[in-house]
């Protein structure tokens, strides 16, 4: 029987499929080996526990290879590092091991730091990656500051076909590689987490990608893997509360160029610029043909995204049961068609669905509550004229269809404009101030019921129940999401972003709470719950106290004339953690003289 869209065979075959990728155990307790530069490993070995600090080689070249089929390197109690500790990270540079080709090769237990990627493999087959720490490794310095965003910091990571992607580095990257089982790994405080390119049938399971300055995890072409129950919260970048909300293309999950076919389940994505970041590519902006097409998000945790918090453009996507709380958008859908979005919980977006010159979407069973405008439909009448994408392809606003949501405290539930085509059945509204806004729209269908009675319920407090018709579509045994961490259901002034990324809140910061060239200077004292005292201080005339609990607010008054050139340093008893101010001052001698047309 053929494969359909999100069918039994897609869905079943991809979540039980990978379960076989380990490699063969060894007969025998492989020798155990130390690590040297340029290693080059082509059997199973054990490394010697031990911590190894091996700069990395130059250029594109790896420290240890792995080489061969039927290989298990077992890392268990080595650390590898490649430049001293307390280093700025964007000092970090090579590749730690790669993993060149073969069948059934497994790694595990690997403590890799201070690269600038720590695992590749290219064209392995049935690859196995186990309980490896790949935290702490390269990440650029950022510039925009808590009141000034800098262009510098935006990514692009549209293109890939000569693996650009590389010079990003990334905790883990995938090249060519079919099948294979990554599970229990950790890549935090780097750039990127896992990058997938032209790589396909992988299991995804329970890992932690967070708290990266770009990518928790990135696809490119890559296809038919199952991305489950992992941590992939915090990859974020581009933002400043109460500033800017830009998020400047970092996300959670990317999926870029004809990633098809790909599930995505039980995840927390909570606080990536966005949660997920879907485009067809650019070839099909060129030709109109192909996409990023027939993947499935269910019960995802998508919530509290600068900008959107699922943005899925060109292609055909289903979308079900996720939670999205909190963003900009909850779901910016361009261009999209033939797409489900089934059973989603909105809640607090700005706008929580919104879709230009969509087609035949199908919008089902899903909850809005105190968004701005509930859902959003339109059409321009002018498309960008360097698209090829709208002269290959009809790109009207068409073919709507709506039933059974439930619409509760906004300003507007439809607003519609420049569309063909809408059918709304069994949709209720509670405390919606204008049921519908349309313009220029015809052929709309609406059967809608208002009770001004409603629940005082939290909205999306607990995941939305899948629905059972999508169910039975996953044959999985344990349907549960991840267990999310505290700061994951923390609105978005939980997103720090300093020069380095974003806090993980695990240990005590120092954050301006307004103007950062305000005098007296407020600051906040973020982290774990604790005690703290003043360590030192640098041009600092007075503190409104020198002792408290982590939460409070700290005034700083600089001495006069000093006001750009000061140090305040805290401890709790374990760290040192301070925030400073240099902006030297500037004299100027300044002299006047005429300039007449005769001068030269």
């Amino acid at each position: 029987m053929a494969c359909t869209p999100f069918s039994r065979c897609v869905g079943g075959a991809l979540l039980l499929g990978a379960m076989s990728a380990a490699a063969p155990l060894a007969s025998q307790t492989p020798p155990m080996v130390r690590l040297t530069r340029g290693m080059v490993i082509t059997r199973s070995v054990r490394i010697a526990p031990g911590r190894y600090r091996l700069p990395a080689l130059t250029g594109d070249t790896a420290l240890i290879t792995i080489r061969g089929d039927s290989i298990t390197v077992e890392f268990t109690g080595a650390i590898l590092e490649g430049m001293p500790a307390g280093s700025d990270p964007d000092q970090a540079a090579g590749l730690a091991i790669l993993i060149d080709g073969g069948h059934g090769v497994t790694l595990k237990g690997a403590r890799i730091h201070g690269y600038q990627t720590a695992i590749r493999a290219t064209g392995t087959v049935d690859l196995t990656l186990l309980d490896n720490d790949l935290s702490d490794n390269w990440k650029p310095r950022l510039f925009s500051l808590v009141g000034h965003e800098s262009l510098i910091d935006w990514l692009s990571f549209h293109h890939n076909e000569n693996g650009e992607w590389r010079r990003f580095g990334a905790g883990i990257a995938l090249e060519g590689v079919h099948r294979g089982l990554l599970r229990g790994n950790t890549v935090r405080h780097g750039m990127n987490g896992l990058m997938l390119t032209r790589t396909d049938s992988l299991r995804i399971d329970r890992n932690d990608f967070s708290f990266n300055s770009g990518l928790g995890i990135g696809l490119y072409r890559a296809t038919d893997n199952v991305i489950v129950r992992n941590r992939v919260d915090y990859n974020v970048r581009g933002y400043s509360h109460g500033y800017y909300r830009r998020g400047q293309d970092s996300a959670d999950l990317l999926m870029f160029e004809q990633s098809s076919r790909n599930v995505v389940a039980w995840n927390s994505m909570t606080h990536g610029g966005d949660g997920l970041f879907l485009w067809a590519g650019q070839t099909t902006m060129d030709s109109g043909e192909g996409g990023s097409n027939d993947n499935l998000f269910l019960a995802n945790d998508f919530s509290y995204a600068p900008t959107n918090a699922m943005e899925a453009t060109f292609s055909r996507n289903a979308f079900v049961a996720n939670r999205v709380v909190g963003s900009d958008h909850g779901l910016w859908g361009g261009y999209s068609y033939g797409s489900s979005v089934v059973g989603n919980c909105f809640a607090r977006n700005r706008v929580g669905i919104a879709i230009e010159h969509g087609q035949d979407d199908t919008l089902t069973q899903n909850s809005f509550t105190g968004d701005s405008t509930a859902i959003q439909l339109w059409a321009d009448p002018i498309e960008p004229s360097d698209w090829g994408y709208p002269k290959h392809r009809d790109t009207r606003s068409r073919g709507w269809r709506l039933a059974q949501n439930s619409f509760r405290d906004h300003r507007v539930g439809l607003r519609v404009r420049q569309t063909i085509g809408l059918s709304e059945t069994g949709d209720s509204y509670q405390n919606v101030d204008t049921l519908a806004v349309m313009r220029d729209t015809s052929a709309v269908t609406l059967d809608q019921r208002t009770d001004r009675a409603g629940l005082a319920v939290e909205p999306c407090g607990t995941m939305p129940l899948v629905p059972t018709e999508w169910t039975s579509r996953l044959p999985v045994v344990d349907m549960t999401n991840v267990p999310s961490m505290p700061v994951a259901r923390m609105d978005r002034r939980a997103i720090v972003v300093d020069e380095w990324g974003p806090s993980d809140w695990s240990t005590p910061k120092l954050w301006p709470l307004d103007s950062s060239r305000s005098s007296p200077f407020r600051l906040q004292l973020l982290g774990p719950a604790g005690t703290w005292h003043v360590a030192t201080t640098k041009g600092v005339a007075a503190l409104s106290s020198r002792a408290g609990r982590i939460g409070d607010s700290l005034v700083v008054t600089p001495n006069p004339g000093a006001e750009g050139q000061w140090r305040i340093e805290l401890t709790d008893g374990r760290h040192r953690f301070a925030y400073e101010r240099f902006e030297p001052l500037s004299g100027w001698d300044t002299h006047y003289f005429a300039w007449t047309d005769s001068s030269s």
